[in-house]
């Protein structure tokens, strides 16, 4: 059985005062039946591996350099986030695919460093609205999936994410269909490339807008393991419902 996953992503906010947020988190769901993960931003991450050290909170990266050291000013490579207690990464998430120009192979080769490091990958892929009212998502998801995920990934190191790029901060949500359809299509696609055994093992999240109300729904859809939270991941207050949500699906 795949153990479902709740991923929270803090993007860009976050200070010191907001660790009360895990604390809270922490004494809410002291013996939780699912994963719970939180991406705070970096300056965040040694704290908060601390502060969750003796429970089963884990804490991830945003984001990671595809090289392990080097002249590489402001960046910050997998073994660094590993050794400052991070036990998985976010990569391509679409806000770093638009905004910083990655491309999917880079984000191979981000995936790969992860891999070498020991971290968790979570891959994220994702259309745009354009490509969806074109429908193009499939083509889209096909070409994200087959560049972006190098040949050293396994069920056990990686996990992919779905996150609509127009459903992401926007408070709009796929129907439960197209949903169901593109985690059926990545389950089939990672079936053709690694063996039907292997890819039922890869654990798919859906992001984009999950939210307290919806979250229920969302986790009773065939092939959503879980979910990347955005906003809805910052308080305790938010997110615990969400992990309810999911460890009743279990």
């Amino acid at each position: 059985m795949r153990r479902k996953l709740a991923a929270g992503n803090w993007k860009m906010n976050g200070t010191n005062a907001s660790l009360t947020e895990l604390q809270t988190l922490i004494a809410t769901h002291p013996a939780p039946q699912i994963d719970i993960l939180i991406c705070p931003p970096a300056t965040l991450i040694v704290q908060a591996a601390g502060l969750s050290a003796d429970s089963p909170l884990q804490i991830g990266a945003q984001d990671c350099h595809s090289a392990a050291s080097g002249a590489h000013t402001g960046d910050l490579s997998a073994p660094m986030l590993a050794d400052a207690g991070a036990t998985a990464v976010l990569l391509g998430h679409s806000e770093r695919r638009q905004g910083h120009n990655e491309s999917n192979g880079l984000v191979a080769d981000k995936v790969s460093a992860a891999h070498a490091a020991r971290l968790i990958a979570i891959l994220c892929l994702g259309e745009s609205l354009a490509q969806r009212e074109a429908a193009q998502t499939l083509d889209v998801i096909a070409d994200q999936l087959r560049q972006s995920l190098p040949d050293t990934a396994t069920a056990t190191n990686t996990v992919i994410a779905y996150e609509p790029i127009w459903a992401i901060g926007t408070g709009l949500t796929p129907s439960t269909a197209q949903i169901a359809e593109v985690h059926a299509f990545l389950r089939a696609q990672l079936g053709d490339r690694f063996g039907r055994d292997a890819a039922m093992g890869f654990r798919l999240l859906y992001g984009g807008s999950v939210k307290p109300g919806n979250a229920a729904d969302i986790f009773a859809i065939a092939n959503v393991d879980g979910a990347l939270v955005g906003g809805a991941s910052l308080t305790a207050h938010d997110f615990s419902p969400i992990i309810t949500a999911l460890e009743n699906a279990v």
